[in-house]
């Protein structure tokens, strides 16, 4: 297949292209200690500390320079993370923008200038239900010559992931040699065509796309369910029969409840 022909620019490439990125992982804590060592457990793995580093790797995969780095953790728990990054002079024929799977850490080149990354974290409970869940909002903000989406694989094997909800958007205008706009520079028909076939395979997706505007939507959901690695503090044959089911249905009522958005009758059928 014949290689698309690259777009002369006037100047800089003035595109800005943004990848909203939200992943939830699911946890079942049935007493108070549990909690509080669930709380504790996603405090130490996803502190200021470790989100920087997981982000600088993003900055090392779309070949940023790193301009400056903010992270805070609170109290009682979660933390952010925000860096800025700037552009990186590099050859154009070391760039790539092709609808293909991005790499997991290794060093992909990029133009970028006013760009940042930020990740908040929100771990959250409830005492009734036993049910806790971790997400984590990460943005990636390019303006230059390389998507974001570059990043997505090593961001999506980042985290332990039973719910991914990902948009992408391209905004604003560049012009070529000739004084044309042009709205894209790059080739998208999906989010899931950045993905590698691992994580196709592991996920359920639902794509919502708005072609004429640029906008593309992703969602996926675990397809596996495995109750022991849902259980936090306890293990499973130590659950009887009957409470192994009741856990199960309350995991997967929550699951398929941010996947479509929406709440759940208890009489709907869990499937």
């Amino acid at each position: 297949m014949p290689k698309p022909k690259k777009i002369k620019l006037h100047g800089f490439n003035n595109l800005t292209k943004t990848l909203s990125f939200n992943i939830y992982d699911i946890n079942y804590a049935a007493t108070p200690e549990q909690e509080t060592q669930y709380i504790r457990y996603i405090d130490e793995a996803y502190s200021g500390e470790r989100l920087t580093e997981i982000l600088r790797n993003v900055t090392q995969i779309i070949g940023a320079n790193v301009l400056n780095i903010a992270h805070q953790d609170y109290v009682p728990h979660g933390a952010s993370v925000t860096i800025l990054i700037s552009e990186e002079s590099v050859a154009a024929e070391q760039l790539s923008n092709s609808e293909a799977p991005g790499p997991l850490p290794e060093s992909v080149a990029a133009h970028l200038d006013k760009s940042h990354i930020t990740v908040h974290t929100y771990p959250e409970s409830h005492p009734d239900s036993g049910i806790s869940t971790f997400r984590a909002d990460i943005d990636v903000s390019t303006c230059g010559r390389v998507s974001p989406l570059r990043a997505l694989n090593y961001l999506i094997h980042s985290f332990e992931s039973d719910i991914v909800i990902m948009d992408y958007r391209v905004r604003g205008f560049t012009r070529d040699v000739h004084g044309k706009k042009h709205y894209m520079d790059h080739k998208i028909n999906s989010i899931q065509n950045f993905l590698s076939r691992d994580t196709r395979e592991r996920y359920q997706a639902v794509d919502v796309n708005v072609y004429q505007e640029n906008i593309f939507h992703t969602k996926m959901m675990l397809k596996q369910f495995d109750l022991d690695s849902y259980l936090f503090g306890v293990d499973v044959e130590d659950v009887s029969p009957r409470e192994q089911r009741t856990i199960s249905e309350k995991i997967r009522r929550e699951m398929l409840e941010i996947f479509y958005g929406r709440n759940m009758s208890r009489a709907m059928k869990l499937s």
